[in-house]
């Protein structure tokens, strides 16, 4: 049975959709930097979705070629995640969505080196034939957050993030987005597959305590 993230790591990706607090661990991950209207249909968010999940799957098939990386198990690769924010603005505003500036991710088992990701990069390039220049090794620690799960539309969004934020300060938190912290989405659906009231996805904002 191969390793699923979602499932071993419940209070990260399968939180209640009541709010909650959670402190995240350093973890690593693939990442695409870029900017713009995330629905654009030859924008860039679609084309780092396409680069995130080529090494993505370069990695796990492994397996199967004359790369052996050390300490390597069968795993589901993770869902897609994003961290986004707009210059001048403390959170998002859908309204907005040309101004969106984001990293795209991927979280990667622990087992996965720099240097096995560097082979990926050349293994998946040269069959391919594709410039997966813009892919990078992203370790990053989320620390202290307030998440939920919400159901349905992104755009429906603000409803979930103002229930986060109405509890967080009844705990004695304050919200905490910076340069560094910003807002995160992972995605457990498919939008392409799935109806809009049924989309499931992760919010999570960066906290501290009061």
């Amino acid at each position: 049975m191969a390793f699923d993230f979602k499932k071993e790591y419940r209070e990260f990706y399968l939180p209640d959709s009541m709010p909650g607090i959670v402190s995240v661990p350093r973890m690593n991950y693939l990442a695409v930097r870029g900017q713009g209207d995330p629905n654009q249909d030859d924008g860039e968010y679609k084309e780092a979705i396409g680069l995130l999940y080529g090494i993505a799957y370069t990695i796990k098939m492994s397996k199967k070629g004359d790369h052996r990386i050390e300490g390597y198990f069968d795993y589901v690769v993770p869902p897609l995640e994003g961290f986004w924010w707009q210059d001048g603005v403390k959170g998002v505003d859908y309204a907005r969505k040309s101004d969106f500036r984001w990293i795209s991710v991927i979280r990667l088992p622990d087992f996965v080196t720099e240097a096995d990701f560097s082979w990926a990069l050349k293994e998946a390039a040269g069959k391919k034939k594709t410039d997966y220049s813009k892919v990078e090794f992203f370790p990053y620690e989320e620390g202290l957050c307030v998440q939920c799960m919400h159901t349905g539309p992104y755009d429906g969004e603000p409803a979930t993030v103002s229930r986060m934020h109405a509890y967080m300060e009844r705990e004695g938190y304050a919200l905490d987005i910076t340069d560094q912290r910003m807002h995160h989405e992972i995605y457990l659906s498919d939008a392409r597959k799935t109806a809009p009231e049924k989309l499931r996805t992760v919010i999570r904002h960066p906290v501290r305590k009061v």
